[in-house]
């Protein structure tokens, strides 16, 4: 079932530290223009990539993983494809994350599920920059 508005409305009003995962250190890539855009509109990006562990991207230090995250995270922006989705899905529940939000054409209905049982409100195939443009 598609997130209503409220329900995209209430994660911008709560959320405040959001983990992107597939942070991209290239500028020109939706990974990277999203989370600077997330930070310009006050939230606190975290990237996440393995391939730029320990380096510093938008003033914040790049993590391999979610589980080497050493704070809390309130929601976890999946930049990756579908397949992907799920295991990063079941990390995000496993480190208490709030949030799984899933990017335009990342859908996988059966992490979606894990995540809400798990107490998790759930975002797919749809984009925070796009929706937080719109508010």
């Amino acid at each position: 079932m598609p997130a209503s508005d409220s329900l995209i409305d209430h994660i911008f009003k709560t959320v405040r530290t959001i983990a992107v995962v597939g942070f991209s250190n290239n500028p020109s890539r939706p990974s990277h223009y999203v989370a600077a855009y997330l930070q310009q509109r006050g939230y606190r990006v975290v990237p996440v990539n393995p391939g730029l562990d320990g380096q510093e991207f938008l003033g914040e230090t790049v993590y391999k993983d979610l589980a080497s995250i050493p704070f809390p995270v309130d929601m976890v922006d999946i930049f990756r494809n579908s397949d992907a989705a799920g295991p990063i899905t079941d990390e995000a529940v496993a480190m208490g994350a709030k949030v799984v939000w899933m990017q335009l054409d990342v859908i996988n209905e059966e992490a979606a599920a894990r995540a809400e049982a798990a107490g998790l409100a759930v975002v797919m195939d749809r984009c925070p920059k796009i929706e937080l443009g719109r508010r």
